[in-house]
């Protein structure tokens, strides 16, 4: 038996820890669909949306930031009316705002990946949990960079969702330290 984080208690989320979670990410379409699953993920269980991150991935044109800022009123009704996401009007529109956004980003920074990772100093931060307890929910740099994609017109992006971000595409190695992830991570 592997000594990994507690966290993951089905397949699904042991596979999403064992090979995704905490893997510094630099690929702008992923980073952005983590920034979306992220905020449709508030108030719901990240295992509600791990399974239904495929239907979100086909429906959401593969995270396609330039196809989803140009969503209109008939493509936000087909998203109201699959069961396959999680069909809340704000989040919908959250997810068109957040990809205009993006495109601005982009333009200014030149990825959303150098935007992004700015925020973490441009390299991950390894940290040295030993309890699920001493992993805070927010960051001073989730803070920052939730109050910086506020300012740019991002929603859904509060330091939480932020510092879950961090983590999910490896700004933040919080993998506990008994975890063999945390240590083969930090080497890659």
């Amino acid at each position: 038996m592997i000594n990994r984080c507690p966290w993951p208690t089905n397949e699904l989320a042991i596979r999403y820890h064992d090979e995704e979670w905490g893997v510094p990410v630099h690929d702008d379409r992923v980073l952005f669909e983590f920034l979306i699953l992220e905020g449709a993920q508030a108030g719901l269980s990240w295992d509600t949306i791990l399974k239904k991150r495929g239907h979100y991935q086909k429906v959401f044109d593969g995270f396609d930031v330039l196809k989803i800022a140009n969503y209109d009123a008939r493509k936000v009704a087909e998203l109201l009316a699959d069961p396959g996401i999680v069909r809340n009007r704000l989040k919908i529109a959250a997810t068109i705002q957040n990809a205009k956004a993006c495109l601005a980003v982009q333009q200014e920074f030149g990825s959303l990946d150098a935007y992004l990772w700015q925020f973490a100093g441009g390299k991950p931060i390894v940290n040295r949990r030993r309890l699920m307890k001493d992993i805070p929910p927010r960051t001073p740099e989730s803070d920052a960079m939730s109050e910086d994609l506020l300012l740019r017109g991002f929603k859904f992006v509060g330091p939480t969702i932020c510092y879950a971000l961090m983590q999910a595409v490896g700004m933040a190695n919080d993998h506990l330290v008994m975890c063999p992830r945390h240590a083969e991570i930090r080497i890659a």
